[in-house]
């Protein structure tokens, strides 16, 4: 395939975009599994999000992965929607299909395997805090759910937005038998696992939370990575938590939409090499 405009395109799609690292993680996927590949960072402006996805579309593109602020307004735009996006009401992945859109979330997928596979935590029968209730805690919730913790917490500055999230969540929770419960940051209580799903590492706040929440041996994951979420590993580090931030979870989840994009599922562990290798570079100390 060795005319330019044949190769197929996709591209992330944010506001903003410019730090996104998805296009090295899908071009190495693709280099690994042999399958051309072209993949773009695309500024949306904050209110013409779908005129900037249809003019990508009909530029060629055959796909998009979808981030902040813009995952609830994706399954609106979809002939079809995964149950997980329907579960969350976001979506992060769009294939443009000739007979119609799909759009899917693989947040909450990659987050689970992250955590299991790449921590080596289990995640059933444990305590789990999820800070949070945007787009990328609603992508969590359900696959979390799913894992089968004893009790899920979602807590979120707004307490109805959190609310509502757990509302959606509650015939799902049920029939996996956890417990399912939502909160104002003001919470009590201890947490096996604390993930981070707040705007506060982007946006350089603090972390939402007091360090009383964290149980001994406790995970704190923060969905952020690079300089974004060393405050945060800091102060997972200081309580005495194992600290991760979220670039396995960014690949795992993009190893997903490659899948659902080209067919194939590609091995993440070696693109999550290379990429904490240049992020460590780039942040200047090791992250852990």
């Amino acid at each position: 395939m060795s005319d330019p405009s044949l190769v197929p395109r996709y591209a992330v799609l944010g506001n903003p975009v410019a730090h996104s690292r998805s296009p090295f993680i899908h071009e190495a996927f693709a280099q690994q599994c042999g399958l051309p590949m072209r993949y773009e960072r695309v500024l949306s402006p904050l209110d013409a999000f779908e005129a900037t996805v249809r003019r990508f579309a009909a530029e060629g593109g055959r796909g998009a992965n979808i981030t902040m602020p813009f995952k609830f307004q994706v399954p609106a735009l979809a002939a079809r929607c995964s149950a997980r996006a329907v579960l969350a009401g976001a979506a992060n992945v769009l294939r443009f299909d000739a007979d119609g859109w799909s759009a899917d979330n693989t947040d909450g997928i990659g987050l689970v395997r992250d955590i299991q596979q790449g921590a080596g935590v289990a995640l059933a029968g444990r305590r789990v805090l999820l800070l949070g209730a945007g787009g990328a805690g609603a992508g969590a919730l359900g696959p979390l759910v799913q894992a089968r913790p004893a009790r899920v917490v979602v807590a979120n500055r707004s307490f109805d937005k959190a609310k509502d999230l757990v509302a959606r969540h509650a015939a799902w929770a049920g029939q996996h038998g956890v417990s399912l419960q939502a909160a104002d940051l003001g919470l009590e209580g201890t947490f096996d696992i604390v993930v981070n799903a707040t705007s506060s590492s982007v946006q350089g706040a603090g972390v939402p939370v007091p360090a009383r929440l964290l149980a001994p041996g406790a995970l704190a994951l923060d969905m952020m990575y690079g300089a974004a979420a060393l405050p945060f590993l800091r102060w997972a580090q200081a309580a005495g938590a194992t600290a991760r931030d979220g670039l396995g979870m960014l690949v795992e989840q993009a190893a997903e939409a490659f899948f659902i994009f080209r067919g194939v599922m590609p091995a993440a562990a070696p693109v999550l090499a290379a990429l904490r290798a240049q992020l460590d570079a780039e942040v200047g100390r090791q992250v852990t």
